[in-house]
């Protein structure tokens, strides 16, 4: 059983396109990447397998339960952290895992200081006196300490510092070690790369690619660098030209032959062929000729 599944799952605001048909499938045990800019429909997918939003057309499942039919079941047994988390300004931050715990019924006294104490949070200031990032410590922490099967974590790690971001993926790879899922929606591509097993891409609402991270950077792209040449002659398949002097750097998806016989013919001093970073890879998978059909 997959930890969320979606066929066809569409949402319109009106005429307005939030998702479209989105076939998505999301293993138990591993931290799945969710990537795509803002606008891209990330969080409306978010809230609409949450059953916080209702679905236009289609169907979700979340931990084999139908995301609407059975949203108060789904959403007891899960960790969900929105992008943006308001807490009442005036409680201090124990006071508000301690009601999150309430509302669950449950005691979570003890894992709430271990995570508190992990991630720096002194858990006896207010609210109103907290910065973002600890404010986004308190969210997490909300999300984390009822032990879920699955999280979906909403863009987890804006404002958080660099020391604490690493924290907070140790927890994360600590969890799935014990047998959690999560689901991790962010548009910080270097974090899906480091920590991420598989990975899907969306843009304008639709779904480009769902695969392994290790597929995904073997797609058949790969960064070319050719140093002290005087010009490159345009090649099929040839993108994201970059031009500094004699130095030259492109992303190649065509033929390998056809690039070794066109270079074979420009006099130049150095060249370097590599697997491109998610970053580039991701630039490949939003232009419009690199959209997989």
């Amino acid at each position: 059983m997959n930890a969320i599944e979606t066929k066809g799952l569409t949402k319109y605001y009106g005429k307005v396109r939030g998702i479209e048909n989105l076939d998505l499938s999301v293993p138990q045990g591993e931290i799945f990447g969710f990537i795509g800019p803002n606008g891209a429909g990330k969080s409306t997918t978010i809230r609409t397998l949450l059953g916080l939003i209702r679905k236009t057309s289609g169907s979700a499942c979340v931990l084999g339960m139908d995301s609407e039919k059975e949203k108060e079941t789904i959403l007891r047994q899960i960790g969900y952290l929105p992008s943006e988390a308001w807490f009442y300004s005036g409680m201090r931050a124990g006071e508000v895992l301690e009601l999150s715990a309430k509302l669950r019924k449950i005691n979570c006294r003890e894992e709430s200081s271990l995570l508190a104490e992990r991630l720096k949070l002194d858990l006896s200031r207010k609210i109103g006196e907290l910065s973002l990032g600890n404010r986004k410590k308190v969210g997490i922490i909300a999300a984390m300490q009822h032990r879920p099967q699955l999280y979906i974590l909403d863009e987890p790690t804006s404002g958080l510092d660099p020391l604490i971001q690493r924290e907070f993926f140790e927890l994360l790879k600590e969890r799935r070690e014990q047998g959690a899922t999560v689901f991790l929606s962010s548009h910080v591509l270097s974090e899906i790369g480091r920590y991420c097993t598989s990975a899907a891409i969306l843009r304008d609402g639709k779904l480009i690619r769902a695969d392994l991270v290790e597929n995904l950077t073997a797609a058949g792209v790969k960064r070319v660098i050719i140093r002290g040449a005087d010009s490159i002659p345009e090649i099929a398949g040839m993108k994201d030209l970059s031009k500094n002097g004699k130095n030259v750097s492109f992303l190649y998806s065509g033929r390998p032959d056809l690039l070794i016989q066109t270079l074979a013919a420009v006099p130049f001093e150095d060249i370097t062929i590599s697997d491109p970073d998610i970053e580039e890879l991701f630039l490949h998978y939003y232009s419009k000729e690199g959209e997989e059909k």
